[in-house]
C-alpha cells in the first residue's frame, strides 16, 4: 500500500451537513477500495492565497491514507463532481 495525502478546501457558504457528506464519502470511498484512513486533520476556516470563486475564506480538511495506486484517481474524480469542494490535491507521500 502507499501513503497519500489528501487536502481540500470546502466552500464556506455551506452547512456543517454537506462538509459532513465530503467527509464521509472520501472515508467511504477509501475504505471501499481496501485502503486505511490514517488520520484526519480539520484546520477550519482558513484565509485563502487568492480568491477562488469569489471566496476569500475556505474550510480546509487534511487527511492521510494507505491505499492501492488506482485510488487517487477515483478519490479524484469524486471531488471534482462536487460543487461544495473548491480545490484539492493528493499527493503521494512515498515519491522521494
Amino acid at each position: 500500500m502507499t501513503n497519500y495525502e489528501l487536502m481540500y478546501i470546502l466552500d464556506t457558504a455551506f452547512d456543517d451537513e454537506a462538509k459532513n457528506a465530503i467527509a464521509d464519502m472520501v472515508q467511504k470511498v477509501v475504505t471501499d477500495h481496501a485502503g486505511v484512513v490514517d488520520k484526519v486533520d480539520v484546520w477550519g476556516v482558513k484565509k485563502l492565497a487568492y480568491p477562488i470563486r469569489k471566496k476569500n475564506e475556505g474550510f480546509y480538511v487534511v487527511v492521510d491514507f494507505q491505499a492501492g495506486p488506482d485510488l487517487p484517481k477515483e478519490l479524484d474524480r469524486r471531488l471534482k463532481i462536487s460543487e461544495v469542494c473548491m480545490r484539492h490535491i493528493i499527493v503521494n507521500k512515498d515519491e522521494k
